[in-house]
């Protein structure tokens, strides 16, 4: 069951402002902080059976296409037009990368080996609409396709953000480009700051999800302030 229009026209338009039009903004100081390729996420492309193709949802600048297994087939998507340019320019295979959203995904159902989407679904700001991207990103596995999915965590009572059990789960987070990446004029530069959607969640919300949309949790856990899990198409 989808949201009512109304409520749909209005998260689109709050994610347009807050989400898509920040990474539009600040996707090359962005993507040089990206970098380096998370352990699990590694370990998850690393393991996968030669001739294996799947998809990156929300591939921001890359960074998991070109990971160190070159028996697999990545094809990366995102939202933002300037990361996936930018993408493009360090995967010599531009033609394996494009902009979609992951509420629109442009691939068959039931045709890919795995997916993954790292630090992406925490970003739509409802449950619904997380749900409805958790369940594209699914049903594009066959049946034994499985899927790595990454978000943010609430509790990280341990990291400098201070986030913890008990506290708001819907917030912006401020993102502060420094004045070297921000565009001269003639009165100089000076830092800007931008705010970011992010819905923060909860233990077992993440399961929670996969579960609701006919999807099956083979293993999950928390990681560098984030829940992630592995999933795959109930048989239910």
């Amino acid at each position: 069951m989808g949201l009512p229009e109304e409520t749909e026209l209005l998260a689109e338009k709050y994610e347009e402002k807050h989400v898509h039009e920040v990474y539009e903004q600040i996707a090359n100081h962005f993507s040089a902080t990206r970098y380096k390729p998370w352990p699990i996420v590694e370990k998850f492309l690393q393991n996968l059976s030669p001739g294996s193709i799947g998809i990156d949802v929300g591939c921001g600048n890359g960074k998991y296409l070109s990971i160190n297994n070159n028996n697999i087939f990545i094809m990366g998507n995102d939202r933002s037009k300037n990361l996936i340019q930018i993408a493009k320019k360090k995967i010599y295979t531009s033609n394996t990368i494009m902009i979609a959203d992951s509420l629109y995904l442009p691939y068959q159902n039931e045709r890919l080996d795995f997916a993954i989407s790292i630090a992406v679904i925490h970003h739509l700001s409802t449950r619904q609409r997380r749900r409805d991207a958790i369940k594209n990103i699914i049903s594009c596995l066959h049946q034994d396709g499985q899927a790595l999915i990454f978000v943010w965590a609430l509790e990280q009572k341990g990291s400098r953000r201070g986030w913890h059990e008990g506290g708001e789960q819907d917030i912006t987070v401020p993102w502060v480009m420094k004045s070297n990446w921000v565009k001269t004029d003639e009165n100089g530069t000076k830092d800007e700051t931008f705010l970011r959607y992010y819905h923060l969640y909860k233990e077992g919300e993440l399961e929670e999800d996969i579960i609701s949309v006919n999807g099956k949790v083979l293993d999950y856990g928390y990681e560098r302030d984030n829940w992630w899990a592995i999933c795959q198409r109930s048989n239910m």
